[in-house]
């Protein structure tokens, strides 16, 4: 079975999209189609713009998202039998497996971009990768913080778990995981502590958004971030999406779950290839590549 998966933030590149853009009717069309919704040519930014100019969530979360979208729209015989995505990935996933029209799951990004941004500005806080240390572990020095915000955010693979919290507690939390034996807490240039309860104002914001949008059966199923498990009922994909923004993204789970229930062939579409790499690490036997 054939399994694709779509990248999160952190997936950006200089000149992305740019020759999707250029030598297909369909994806310039869609690209177009984008910039009226959004009411600026983020094409200009994506094709053109620098990597600092790209690192902007407001920028990067509906580049990302374009880039992925697009590539599943215009690629021939796409036809998935299962589709996950990492953070903002799974709104591109949904909009790949029929879920959320093009136009609706463009307008959520943009506001769910808009909603962390401000969140951040609210909550100056941030996110560190820890490597080499068992999850356990990790989850074990994340809940001896009472005073500050810290937790676990991405379990992206074995080894490699990010945390989320405010300035100060990740700063302690990195000293005690160094010495806790993990070979490398590094902070990430990130803007704010996504996946964790420091995201509430954007949670709230978007739940709003997400009700008032229009959701279809999709083609097929979805392994969401926070439930990790095939859904196809519209009423739980809702819920696991809006709770996604405070609950921390499940990928190693999620890749586990879609190999146990047949996935052979993981196919990354999307800029980049991180999710490949994880991929490989989750399960050595899969075969990746990338559209």
């Amino acid at each position: 079975m054939k399994a694709f998966v779509f990248p999160g933030q952190g997936a950006q590149f200089p000149g992305m999209g740019k020759a999707l853009y250029e030598e297909n009717p369909q994806a310039k069309e869609l690209f177009e189609q984008a910039n009226k919704i959004l009411g600026f040519r983020i094409t200009d930014i994506m094709f053109e713009g620098t990597a600092e100019e790209l690192k902007q969530t407001n920028v990067t979360q509906p580049a990302v998202f374009l880039h992925s979208v697009i590539l599943a729209k215009t690629t021939p015989d796409f036809a998935p039998d299962m589709v996950a995505g990492h953070s903002l990935g799974e709104l591109s996933a949904l909009v790949a497996n029929g879920t959320l029209a093009f136009e609706d799951g463009l307008r959520l990004v943009h506001q769910r971009a808009l909603a962390m941004q401000e969140a951040c500005e609210i909550n100056p806080s941030t996110m560190a990768a820890i490597l080499g240390l068992a999850d356990e572990k990790v989850e074990e020095i994340c809940a001896s913080f009472t005073e500050e915000v810290v937790v676990p955010a991405n379990y992206n693979c074995p080894g490699q778990l990010v945390i989320s919290g405010s300035n100060k507690g990740i700063e302690l939390a990195c000293e005690k995981m160094k010495e806790a034996g993990a070979k490398r807490a590094l902070p990430l240039p990130v803007g704010g502590a996504f996946h964790s309860p420091l995201m509430e104002p954007a949670r709230e914001k978007l739940q709003t958004a997400i009700e008032a949008t229009t959701f279809h059966t999709p083609s097929c199923p979805i392994y969401q971030n926070v439930s990790t498990t095939a859904v196809n009922d519209l009423t739980e994909i809702k819920a696991n999406l809006i709770a996604q923004l405070t609950a921390p993204v499940k990928w190693t789970q999620s890749v586990q779950n879609m190999v146990a229930d047949g996935a052979t062939e993981f196919v990354e579409c999307g800029p980049g290839k991180v999710l490949q790499g994880l991929v490989k690490k989750i399960h050595p036997e899969a075969e990746v590549s990338g559209v």
